[in-house]
């Protein structure tokens, strides 16, 4: 996040949002569109269930890859999806464990389930339809082309 905010005047969005929200965003994006060119296509609905019926996971910075990999096979589905980076499970546990955090990332960049600080991961928050219109994405910021009038 430092080289982030530190590297990029954010004029406009960062007087906004702040330079934290607006980087913290711009991973998001670019998780998700990493995770998009590997996962498209894939049934990624075992996994969020598990989240959603009541399943979390606080990934702690001091835990080994050895212990990070059994508490990644805990959750449904999960390290069997790291095949589509080309992994195997004869790879080292700390490739295995980074599979299954950027699987975590890309589900919580397109929203399908949640993440904090302080909870880790966790089913998605659902919002009801007002709320979403009261707290546009940040792609929404991006200016679209306008459709073009048809003149008689």
């Amino acid at each position: 996040m430092p080289a982030i905010t530190g590297k990029i005047e954010l004029e406009y969005e960062g007087e906004l949002k702040g330079g934290d929200t607006v980087g913290r965003e711009l991973i998001r994006l670019a998780v998700g569109k990493i995770f998009d060119r590997y996962f498209e296509g894939v049934n990624m609905k075992p996994v969020v269930q598990w989240f959603d019926i009541g399943g979390n996971l606080k990934l702690g910075a001091d835990v080994d890859s050895s212990t990070l990999v059994r508490e990644l096979m805990g959750i449904q589905g999960l390290m069997e999806k790291v095949g589509a980076l080309g992994l195997s499970e004869n790879e080292a546990d700390e490739v295995r464990a980074s599979a299954g955090e950027f699987i975590l990332e890309g589900l919580y960049a397109h929203r399908r389930i949640s993440r904090s600080e302080e909870r880790g991961f966790v089913a998605e928050e659902r919002k009801s339809p007002r709320q979403q219109r009261e707290q546009p994405d940040l792609e929404d910021d991006i200016p679209r082309p306008r459709p073009k009038r048809q003149f008689n």
